[in-house]
């Protein structure tokens, strides 16, 4: 039950990332902000570090496979496509295909094993689930 709450408050401290960084973005720029949140991100992480505890940093040279280690990149153009997705149609319809289209990557990811992750089966009724999340869009969007 606790990642269910986990899991909700992640998405709402998404939202909000999303509309704060959107707002720097329209003082700074693109690339500064997007380097502000790295930055950020990057000194709680080190705090956290120093204050909870201390697993070596050295670590990090046995993570295998290697192109596991680009999750950091991959937040940058997270961070991007936020920014861009949110100027251009609202934190609303953003944040909407957003959450979609990460329910479907991971579901392929699952249903593939793909990246480490153990093999799910396929399943119709989560097909139908997305189709009708696909649909709440089509909904979303109307006007």
């Amino acid at each position: 039950m606790t990642g269910f709450f986990i899991a909700l408050l992640s998405g709402a401290l998404m939202s909000v990332q999303g509309v704060f960084n959107t707002q720097v973005t329209k003082t700074t720029g693109m690339w500064v902000s997007n380097g502000w949140v790295q930055f950020s991100a990057f000194a709680v992480c080190l705090v956290a570090w120093l204050i909870a505890g201390r697993d070596s940093v050295m670590a990090l040279g046995k993570v295998e496979p290697k192109y596991m280690l680009l999750g950091g990149a991959i937040g940058a153009g997270i961070t991007w496509t936020v920014i861009k997705s949110m100027e251009q149609l609202g934190p609303a319809k953003a944040a909407l295909l957003i959450v979609i289209a990460q329910l479907i990557v991971a579901y392929v990811i699952e249903v593939l094993g793909l990246f480490g992750v153990e093999k799910s089966p396929l399943e119709w009724r989560k097909i139908g689930g997305m189709a009708l999340a696909l649909i709440g869009i089509a909904i979303f969007q109307w006007k």
